[in-house]
């Protein structure tokens, strides 16, 4: 049985991906784990995430969310290569430390 790559749970500062909001919102999921592989996703699949936005003063929450409300609402702005790879996206977004870095 394959083995999710993107099960076990990592810190705020170091994720898998983040997204932040499209539309002018201040808000940024950064993915922490997700609960399933990518091929069995469906509109039911969680993500655990540290989500920021100006309803949490600047400070990330933690929980589950919606894989699909953050694809559907989000931009991808970083991710790891096996993310990229995982989910098929063609794009050239630097990794979450670089992102962060700057």
């Amino acid at each position: 049985m394959a083995k999710n790559p993107f099960g076990k749970s990592r810190p705020t500062n170091l994720p898998y991906a983040i997204y932040t909001a499209r539309g002018g919102f201040d808000m940024t999921w950064h993915v922490l784990k997700s609960y399933q592989m990518v091929h069995r996703e469906g509109a039911n699949s969680r993500w655990f995430v540290a989500a920021k936005s100006d309803a949490t003063y600047g400070s990330f929450e933690l929980g589950d969310t919606y894989a699909i409300e953050v694809k559907r609402h989000g931009v991808l702005v970083a991710a790891d290569p096996e993310w990229l790879d995982a989910y098929d996206i063609a794009s050239t977004v630097p990794t979450p430390a670089d992102y962060l870095a700057r």
